[in-house]
């Protein structure tokens, strides 16, 4: 479902006199349908980098990424919009929406901008909520006022909502108390039964135990380090 086959970037410093930074080559993965694999390595070795290549904001300058039928790597800006609509879900440790919207609202876009009727999609965005104790009191308010861990919870159920058969995870349970991490263990779980195909980051040790069937260190795919 996710194919990532000898992948190399390099940045370019303009504010460093252009100087080019390799970050990354030789970078080959895949990710079957029901398959979590997570991303290991140290701080910096380039695992979000590969995610955001992936998920289509960073372009690659070698080798050919696929997910689905879908060639990311060089696919046209409304290509990636619509393979993340339908088939591509990232949670990522942050909360991104436009202020003042509510949060059923937020939890529940994902479902509507695929034409499933409001008051279905609000029901599935209310599900989600609840499994993962965001008070109803709260869902008529921008999450954008809750607190950190809040707002983890709110992403976790917007990335959640629509059953992606591919998800990119950044450090899902991060931060989480014992009962909300429990949750959202359990609703990967559920997305790896159903088929889903998932990679992740996961520094918390015990989660990658339990969910990931592998582990690929990017350390290998550093320019001069690979095995």
């Amino acid at each position: 479902m996710i194919e990532v086959q000898n992948i190399a970037k390099e940045f370019t410093l303009h504010n460093q006199g252009g100087a080019v930074l390799r970050v990354m080559e030789g970078a080959s993965l895949t990710v079957a349908p029901g398959e979590c694999v997570a991303l290991t390595g140290a701080s910096g070795a380039g695992k979000s980098t590969l995610m955001r290549m992936i998920w289509g904001n960073y372009r690659t300058d070698h080798g050919m990424i696929r997910v689905g039928d879908v060639e990311v790597s060089g696919a046209k800006p409304r290509r990636i919009i619509a393979l993340r609509r339908s088939t591509l879900g990232y949670v990522s440790q942050f909360l991104r929406v436009v202020p003042r919207v509510p949060t059923l609202r937020v939890v529940a876009e994902p479902l509507l901008v695929l034409g499933m009727a409001e008051d279905r999609a609000e029901a599935r965005a209310a599900e989600l909520l609840t499994r993962l104790n965001i008070g109803e009191n709260l869902w008529s308010l921008s999450p954008t006022t809750f607190s950190g861990g809040e707002q983890q919870r709110v992403n976790i159920a917007r990335g959640f909502v629509h059953p992606y058969p591919a998800l990119l995870l950044d450090e899902p349970t991060a931060s989480l108390d014992a009962a909300n991490r429990e949750t959202v263990m359990r609703l990967i779980e559920e997305a790896k039964a159903r088929g889903a195909a998932i990679l992740g980051i996961f520094h918390d040790e015990a989660a990658r135990e339990r969910l990931c069937d592998r582990q690929i260190d990017v350390a290998d795919f550093v320019p001069g380090r690979g095995a």
